[in-house]
Formats: structure tokens, C-alpha cells, sequence
């Protein structure tokens, strides 16, 4: 039958596993590093799998493929999930972990005289790019999406504006992507509270205010949010 289906290029593909992990049915896996779809009757067409990943190697197609076998489907990801043991496929340096959260009273900064001032960046990874949308952290979470140059053009970004937040970071120049649909799926499929733009004055910085405000828009949401913007000399316009 024709039908709605993913399609992999492993050319763009990195390895990194994310998609696999994003694929509660166990449609893909991993084969000599590169994701694979391995099984087209457990592949729903929904496409969780494509905001996970980092690259955009996954895209939608329409081809002749098996049909999707709902049962099968559901049984495989029962047993994945009770395998807790299973392997999971990912880049070593991507992988999400939850740091140490900083108490209210912390500050990066705890005295004049400290040498070893404390990250206020409570997991990792940071880039949007790399960030799984159902990560535990979204939780309730304030948001901030920071444009990378403006941790080291704003002096106290950690305590003023990192501090309380999840931190996501990005270069639309650099990453030449649009970061709309990634953001769309953290704030459609989690319990965001609010939102903070943090960019730079230059004018490619827009980029990264334009597809969080899509973001905000294709997911339906009404929630607070606001832009800051920092001049290159470092300070908030």
C-alpha cells in the first residue's frame, strides 16, 4: 500500500541515536552506526522521530511500504519499555543528563573573592539541536533560548539570566536551520511555564526570536514570554 512514511539519509546521518530513542514503537535502529528504519509495520507516520534529530536526516515520504501493524507495534513497545536494560544508541557527548540543581539561595558568584564562580546550567546537553523534546527537564520548566554569543557578551549571564531556567542555545547563522519545529515540539509536548529570548543586536540573531515566536505560535500554547536583547559591548538594550 502507498502510504506516509519516514525515510532516513545516512549520508546526513551522524550516529547519534536520538532518533531511535525517539521512536516508541522500535521502528529504528542502529546498524554500523547509522539509524536505520528496520521495520516499516511499526513506522505510524506520526514522526516523532524528526525533531529529535539533530542533522534533519529524517524527512517524510510517500512510497509503496507495509502497513502499519498497530498490535505489533504496541506489543514491541511494552517490551521496550520493560527492558530497561536495553542498550540505548547515542553519542556519548549527547547524551541528556540532568546536572546539579543549584538551590535559590545559590549564585554563580558567591563572593567577590571566589575564584571558582558556579555554573547555573542544570542539564546537559544545551545546543537546541541536540536536545531530546521529552527530556525530563521540560517539566514545569522556564525556559530560556539563548542566541550563543550572549553568554560571553553579557558578563553575568549565569545569574541573571540562566539562574532558575533551562537553558537552550543557538546560532541560526552557524547552524543555517530553522530551529521552529524543534522548539514547536518542546513547548507542544511539555509543561512549559514561560518563555525568554535571550540575542544579540545584530541583525542574524533574528532568526532565533523569529522561530521561537513561530514555535510559540504552532504549538497553541499562551504562555508568558519575552526578548532580551544585548548590545556587542554587552549590555541589555
Amino acid at each position: 500500500m502507498i502510504r506516509k512514511i519516514i525515510h532516513i539519509d545516512e549520508q546526513r546521518c551522524n550516529g547519534c541515536g536520538l532518533c531511535a530513542s525517539a521512536c516508541h514503537e522500535g521502528a529504528i535502529g542502529m546498524v554500523n552506526g547509522k539509524a536505520r528504519l528496520l521495520r516499516e509495520d511499526y513506522c505510524d507516520g506520526l514522526g516523532d522521530c524528526l525533531p529529535a534529530c539533530p542533522v534533519n536526516a529524517i524527512s517524510f515520504v510517500e512510497k509503496e511500504a507495509a502497513a502499519y501493524d498497530a498490535e505489533a507495534a504496541e506489543k514491541n513497545k511494552r517490551e521496550k519499555l520493560q527492558n530497561s536494560k536495553a542498550p540505548v544508541h547515542t553519542c556519548p557527548g549527547s547524551m541528556f543528563k540532568t546536572l546539579e540543581q543549584p538551590d535559590s539561595s545559590d549564585t554563580p558568584y558567591p563572593s567577590e573573592q571566589s575564584a571558582s564562580p558556579r555554573s547555573m546550567l542544570g542539564q546537559w546537553p544545551a545546543q537546541i539541536r541536540l536536545m531530546p523534546t521529552g527530556a525530563p527537564c521540560f517539566e514545569n520548566a522556564s525556559l530560556l533560548i539563548a542566541a550563543d554569543c550572549t553568554a560571553y557578551a553579557y558578563a553575568r549571564f549565569h545569574e541573571e539570566f540562566m539562574r532558575g531556567k533551562v537553558t537552550l542555545i543557538g546560532c541560526p547563522k552557524l547552524d543555517d536551520t530553522d530551529y521552529s519545529e524543534k522548539l514547536t515540539a518542546i513547548i507542544k509536548e511539555n509543561s512549559i511555564q514561560n518563555v525568554t529570548v535571550a540575542r544579540m543586536e545584530v541583525p542574524c540573531c533574528g532568526g532565533l526570536e523569529a522561530a521561537v515566536k513561530k514555535a510559540l505560535k504552532d504549538s497553541g500554547k499562551f504562555i508568558p514570554w519575552q526578548v532580551v536583547t544585548i548590545s556587542i559591548s554587552g549590555k541589555i538594550l
